[in-house]
This record gives structure tokens, sequence and C-alpha cells, in this order.
């Protein structure tokens, strides 16, 4: 890999500018305490020194500081590249102006220079073009700080050893500057293939709760399947019997003449008729293989009524309001509707069942609309709690006890319609009523 070569994806540059705007706050901290703390060294080693140097301590700390405290701008934010090459240059400035103050090349301030390199290389994020000229700019500094003094050079030897000793610590600066710029490579690849993983991961469990929802689900039309088939068989032939029994009572003369004898086989007929509906509707919504047809035509209509007496024990002492057009042709996936259906109308019972309102309500509204048929199920329950209303479509969240439910069945009914191109959305008003709506296909004529 080529070390010169700048990194490009957007991402990684974002994260190498908070990773400097980070340590460069910690740098400047650490920069300004070390300089004020110099004062001491400037009293031991150059006493006659130690005022000039300790008012040069005190401004190169204030500049320093003014670049800290313009990262908390947006400008310095901007601009926080330039800004750090500037307050770097400011402390190396001023030790080497300490060096040409003091003995030049036999000066003890050099030291400074190269903790101030490695220092640079270790915690700031810098490429190694950078490296390299901040290390040239310190020997360049330095050279000029022992040559521009009063008597210049005077031991080159000494000179030669401690430029040789700032050239090394270069050396490791821009060591430094690769590997770090390397690991911190390798880091964010690792990181964004993590993140990338994980989102991978999440959508997983969601497709394979999907899967066991459906799977679960299929199970139970399976059960129901097979006793609705039992059903046709073993309930119509004696119904179909008792209704034959029933209208041929109602034509018989006794009946013609007792009011009460009529009325009661009248009943009886609709009771008998009642069952039968029953076992169609069961025979429409779980005989019928789901996705078997899943584009056929249907009258809403007709599943909202199927729905309804499947439920019936359910909706014991709920007014049920309809307010349906004329039309209501859809296309789609009979029973899975249905199926969606009696889900909303089970939840909102069981709202009605928590709320304990004197006139519990459940109105179903629909209308056409841009070319499709929406439904909206509304109840006056207890409505859903503002911290649960963005979840309720969640696989596997419930609020009910443990053991009451699995918390997929509003998921299921979000797939269904999703799967008719359709949308399951919720609002409610918490404590006062939740409506569901969805919307299906119309067919093209």
């Amino acid at each position: 890999m080529n070390i010169l070569r700048l990194r490009n994806d957007s991402a990684y540059r974002l994260e190498l500018h908070e990773h400097l705007l980070f340590y460069s706050r910690i740098t400047c901290v650490v920069t300004i305490v070390l300089t004020l703390g110099g004062v001491g060294l400037d009293r031991a080693f150059y006493p006659a020194y130690a005022g000039d140097f300790g008012w040069a301590r005190v401004c190169a700390s204030l500049l320093v500081g003014l670049v800290l405290l313009s990262y908390r701008l947006p400008w310095g934010r901007r601009n926080l590249r330039p800004l750090t090459y500037l307050w770097l240059c400011i402390p190396q400035a001023m030790i080497c102006w300490m060096i040409y103050r003091t003995d030049g090349e036999q000066s003890i301030y050099f030291v400074g220079l190269t903790f101030a390199l490695s220092g640079v290389g270790f915690f700031l994020p810098l490429s190694v073009i950078e490296a390299l000229a901040f290390g040239g700019v310190t020997l360049l500094g330095y050279g000029l700080a022992c040559m521009l003094r009063t008597g210049g050079i005077q031991d080159f030897n000494a000179w030669l050893g401690s430029s040789t000793f700032v050239l090394f610590y270069t050396v490791i600066c821009v060591v430094i500057a690769i590997y770090s710029d390397k690991w911190r490579w390798l880091s964010f690849q690792f990181k964004t293939e993590v993140r990338k993983k994980n989102i991978e991961l999440t959508e997983t469990n969601r497709a394979l709760a999907e899967v066991k929802g459906q799977l679960i689900q299929r199970e139970k039309m399976a059960a129901l399947g097979t006793l609705s088939a039992g059903l046709l068989h073993e309930v119509n032939n004696p119904v179909n019997y008792s209704l034959m029994a029933i209208n041929m009572a109602l034509m018989d003369p006794a009946a013609a003449q007792s009011a009460d004898l009529k009325e009661s086989l009248t009943d009886a007929r609709e009771g008998m008729q009642r069952v039968q509906n029953i076992v169609s509707d069961l025979k429409t919504f779980a005989y019928q293989k789901p996705g078997v047809d899943s584009q056929r035509v249907f009258l809403l209509e007709k599943a909202i009524q199927s729905a309804l007496r499947l439920t019936s024990f359910e909706l014991k002492g709920i007014k049920v309001e309809l307010a349906l057009p004329q039309d209501t042709h859809v296309q789609g996936d009979e029973p899975a509707i249905i199926g969606v259906l009696i889900n909303l109308l089970s939840n909102a019972a069981l709202a009605l069942s928590g709320a304990a309102r004197e006139q519990p309500r459940i109105s179903l509204r629909s209308e056409h609309r841009n070319g499709r048929l929406w439904l909206a199920v509304r109840d006056n329950g207890t409505g859903i709690a503002p911290e649960n209303i963005g979840r309720v479509l969640e696989p596997f969240f419930t609020t009910r006890d443990v053991g009451a439910g699995l918390g997929l069945g509003l998921s299921m009914c979000y797939s269904i319609i999703q799967r008719h191109g359709g949308l399951l959305s919720v609002s409610s008003e918490f404590g006062a009523w939740t409506e569901f709506s969805i919307d299906l296909a119309v067919p093209q004529h």
C-alpha cells in the first residue's frame, strides 16, 4: 500500500476529522500545562532569563488557548487542520527563541523540540507528509536559532549531535504517523464491517422473526383448516337436514295457524343458517391455503362480515359501526385479509375490555383514495402509550402478560398488507382511541 496515498472514503475523513479535533484539544491542554510548568526549568538552568522566558511562556500558552477556544466555533472546526498546524508551531518557535537567547547548540531546551515531535506523532492523526513537514520545520528552526545567535555555532559537533537527535525524532514521528494511519484505517474498516454485519444481523433476525411468525400462522391455519374441513362434512349434512325439516314444518298448516310455532321455527331456521354461515366463513378463512390465487377479486364487505361473524363472541356488547362505499371490490388474498381483520377486531375488543367504556364502539370506515380502497378500524378503548406507538408493529412486541401472546399478530398483519402493496398504519390518543388503517388494490376494469 502506498503510504502517501490519501484515503478518499468520506466517512473515514469525517472520522479522522473528529479524531483530530478530540486529540488536538487534549494536546492543546497538555501543551499549555507543560509550557507553563517549564518556568521551574527556566529558574533552574537560566535564572537570568526566567522573567523573559516566563512572559514568553504565558504568551505562547495564551495563543494556544485561543486556538483551543476556536475549536468550539463552527469556523474553528471548519479550519481544524490549519489551526492545528498553527498552534503546533507556537511552542516550537518559543523553544527555538529560548535556544537562540541562551547557549545555542549547548542549550538543554532542544530536548523540548524532541518531546514535541514524538508527542505529535503519537497523538495527532498526521499524514506522512505532514509529519515530515513538521519535523523539517522543527529542524530548520533549531538550525537557525543556533546559527543566528551572537557568535553563531561555536561547537559544531554539539550542534551536529543535537541536530541528529532532532532528525531521529523526526523519523520516529514519521514512522509513528505511518503505522498510526494504517491502524486507524484498519480500525475504521473493522468498525465499518462490524456495523454492516450488525445491520445484516438485525435484518436477518427480523426476517427470521417474520418467517417464524408465518410458520406459526400457517400451522394455526392448517389446524383450523383440518377442523373446518371436518366441520363441513360433519356439520353441513345435519344442518341441511335440519333446514329441510324446518322449511317443511313452516309449510305445515299447523305452523300457519300458530304464530308462536311459526316464530319458533323461523328462529330455528335463522340459527341453522347462522351455523351454515360460520362454517362457510371457516372454509373461506382457513380451508383455502393462503397465497393460493392471491390476486383474485373479492368483496371487502364480505370479508368484513366473515371476520365479524368469526369474532362475534369477542364483540359481544360492543357496538360495531360500518361505513362502506357501494363498491368494495378489491384484489388480493381473501383468507389472509380476513385474518388481518380478525386480528384488528380482536385487538380492538381487548382494548375495549380494558377501558370499561359505557358505550364501547368499533367503527369500520372505508373509502376510495388514489386508486386504492382504504379501510380504517377505530375503537374507543385504552389507546396506545406514546412510548409504544412506534413499536406495536414490531415482531414479538406485546404489552400483554407473559404467556398471553407472542406479539406476532400485528407484525404478521403488517407483512400481509405489505405483500399486497399496501401499508398498515396506526394512530392513537392514549386513553381515548386507536385506529389501524390498511389499503388494498382495486381491480382494474
